[in-house]
């Protein structure tokens, strides 16, 4: 991935930078959740964010993905800016970003194939047609999740493990350049763990730059680059994930409840869940 000279790697301070973010303060009212955070993570890293329920950790994504209220600092996203007023610079391209949220406790309700709900994610905001060639790209991405052969089963009768998958499939519909999963091991069973570990490995290995929001490790630790630890809405670790005490693959026992997740509409064609 690297840019540099064969002879010589490039800093990961010199690398093109898929997210950014400068003195990031987000507040609700006068409750501070995070106090000036600077993360910057280069292009085809593969990171953990961690941190325990309260910590920051959630508020910090929405605030990648808009819908936190930013009260100070910036937010770029593969050189792309949140600052609405900025003279320099251009807006985030949201059509290369991918995003899994949390995957809530059942499938009930959501009686589309997997087809239709992978094809969705080629939808744009007040966008009622598919693209044309939205279907070749579902099934290219549910064949990258391993359920191409599930297409037409609904969504809801699949297992907890293949709906998050099918979430996946529908994040990389667009072949994003970067994609965030928030809590993509809470609620599944470790088979169905160690298969999302494997599908993140090759997408880390074509390239792609992958946040994850994790409660703990688990099997995904093997892939990770870098891990980072936000506590009481400040970065309290930045680095190999060997030395993150408390949320090693042993540990993974329990995930929090899933609270309320940003907004995907405004670069997936609205919510599935």
């Amino acid at each position: 991935m690297s840019k540099g000279h064969p002879e010589q790697q490039p800093h990961p301070s010199d690398a093109a930078l898929a997210v950014s973010t400068h003195n990031l303060h987000v507040a609700y009212e006068s409750n501070v959740i995070l106090h000036g955070v600077d993360v910057d993570i280069p292009v085809g890293q593969c990171v953990a964010i961690t941190g325990a329920n309260g910590s920051g950790k959630s508020t910090f994504v929405k605030a990648l993905m808009g819908s936190a209220p930013v009260t100070a600092g910036d937010v770029e996203l593969l050189g792309g800016s949140s600052r609405k007023n900025a003279k320099r610079g251009r807006p985030i391209d949201w059509r290369r970003i991918g995003y899994v949220p949390q995957r809530p406790a059942t499938g009930a309700g959501v009686s589309s194939s997997s087809l239709e709900v992978v094809r969705s994610g080629t939808l744009g905001p007040k966008q009622w047609w598919h693209p044309v060639g939205s279907k070749k790209r579902a099934q290219e991405a549910l064949k990258t999740v391993g359920l191409l052969h599930r297409q037409d089963v609904p969504l809801q009768v699949l297992s907890g493990g293949q709906q998050q998958r099918v979430r996946i499939a529908r994040a990389l519909v667009r072949d994003p350049d970067l994609l965030i999963m928030d809590e993509p091991l809470a609620g599944i069973d470790h088979h169905s763990q160690n298969k999302l570990a494997e599908i993140v490995g090759r997408l880390k290995d074509a390239g792609k730059t992958i946040i994850l929001i994790l409660h703990e490790l688990g099997p995904l630790e093997p892939h990770l680059d870098r891990a980072i630890h936000i506590a009481n809405g400040h970065v309290e670790f930045d680095g190999d994930p060997k030395d993150l005490p408390g949320v090693h693959a042993e540990n993974h026992h329990h995930y929090p409840h899933p609270a309320d997740m940003p907004s995907e509409d405004r670069f997936m064609g609205g919510q599935i869940d």
